[in-house]
């Protein structure tokens, strides 16, 4: 058995290597290669080349990378002819993934999607192009899996992979008398934390004017962006920033279940937030065009996942705006999260948050017992898993086998919703 991986993102890379650790314990014998990072390479997939640092979001963004995509899509279809795989599994980062489907397809190679593009939320005219080009899709979010089955793709809901690997200590509130614990986590790209990198500077300053024993620590996914974050701060005014601050790298998921706070720059990290019931601010900042451009496209009622796992109806109809808001917009209280797409400064917002929940023990209390009641219910590990055993079985038995998968994995969204 032979498995050609694709991941563009660091995310994905996580994911893709737990996913070929599971296709190896399931099958010793199968031989993973492909297209991702040092994870992947990690877990024994041999790659022709590393995608994750070309991890970008935004049309022009890409537009000034598209030749390095080029060549990554010349060798992954050079890989299809000389070492033909009996499957390809792609893991998000469509606008790459389109393209390595199309040659995958036309080389007679099944396409399964884990972990499938966003479609739902941004981009539904696309479910046209899923159908013709990806054979099987592998659903991390129990709507999601609802919503392709709905629209005539063939699905399995396997649960997210960032589950498979976070584990749910209990919370304890601290007083603020002792030196709590605020993370803040500003992206795993980096022109999200060029983004959002001074809200969430602004928002420890007000909140150590507020609680002056608070401890801050920022997250880096490697030392690529600890040196941009560091720099950041050295080039301000002195007394910008918190006194108590720490910069860490490649650290994220150990310091998660340390903090009694998170300010989060929203994204999957989201569920790791969740799987360790870590109240949480969410915030992304953008230009005001893009705002205008996202109001159009975006179908889904929150841009935070753990808000939308919570929500009975996630996914509704557009609200279009043609100018920007000028204040940072009220989250909606019922949310889990509260959450700020702005063009606007939102430190003060996230800073009360912050505040409320290191203050307030009921209130700190009540938001942790609300995260577990919800992380019962979704946060289940085994998404790699079962996710390699559909993978399997259908490079063994080729496409016959989504007939009696489909069934399995209505079963699994039910005991999941």
């Amino acid at each position: 058995m032979r498995v050609f991986l694709s991941a563009g993102e660091p995310s994905g890379d996580h994911h893709a290597a737990l996913l070929c650790r599971s296709i190896k314990n399931q099958c010793p014998e199968a031989v993973c290669v492909g297209l991702g990072g040092p994870k992947m390479e990690d877990a024994g997939c041999y790659l022709i080349d590393d995608m994750t640092r070309l991890a970008v979001m935004w049309f022009f963004r890409v537009i000034a990378k598209i030749h390095c995509f080029v060549e990554l899509a010349r060798k992954a279809e050079r890989s299809f002819l000389d070492e033909r795989p009996d499957i390809c599994v792609l893991v998000d980062f469509p606008g790459f993934h389109w393209w390595l489907a199309w040659r995958a397809k036309r080389h007679g190679i099944p396409v399964v999607f884990y972990c499938p593009p966003q479609i739902w939320a941004w981009a539904s005219w696309r479910i046209h192009k899923m159908r013709r080009l990806i054979d099987h899709v592998l659903s991390a979010l129990p709507f999601e899996h609802e919503w392709f089955v709905s629209q005539g793709i063939s699905s399995t809901y396997v649960g997210h992979p960032f589950f498979d690997s976070r584990h749910c200590p209990e919370k304890k509130f601290k007083p603020t008398d002792e030196k709590s614990l605020v993370l803040l986590l500003p992206g795993s790209r980096g022109q999200e934390i060029e983004a959002n990198l001074k809200s969430l500077l602004l928002t420890a300053k007000k909140v150590e004017q507020k609680i002056p024993h608070v401890n801050f620590i920022v997250t880096a996914l490697h030392q690529r962006h600890a040196k941009y974050i560091n720099d950041f701060i050295k080039g301000s005014p002195v007394g910008s920033y918190p006194e108590q601050l720490v910069v860490e790298a490649g650290k994220t998921s150990e310091l998660i279940p340390q903090a009694n706070v998170a300010v989060c720059v929203s994204g999957s990290v989201s569920l790791e937030l969740l799987a360790a019931r870590v109240p949480s601010v969410m915030v992304f900042s953008l230009s005001g065009l893009a705002y205008v451009v996202q109001s159009w496209m975006r179908h889904c009622r929150s841009f935070t996942l753990v808000n939308l796992l919570a929500m009975p109806d996630p996914i509704g109809p557009i609200r279009p705006v043609f100018w920007p808001p000028r204040h940072p917009p009220t989250p909606d209280p019922k949310m889990l999260y509260p959450e700020y797409l702005t063009v606007a400064d939102p430190s003060s917002a996230l800073a009360g948050h912050v505040v409320e929940w290191l203050r307030d023990s009921e209130l700190y209390e009540g938001t942790v017992t609300a995260l577990d009641k919800l992380a019962h219910k979704v946060a289940q590990p085994g998404s790699a898993s079962l996710a390699a055993e559909v993978i399997l079985n259908i490079g063994k038995d080729g496409l016959s086998f989504v007939n009696h998968d489909k069934s399995m994995s209505f079963q699994h969204a039910e005991q999941a919703a």
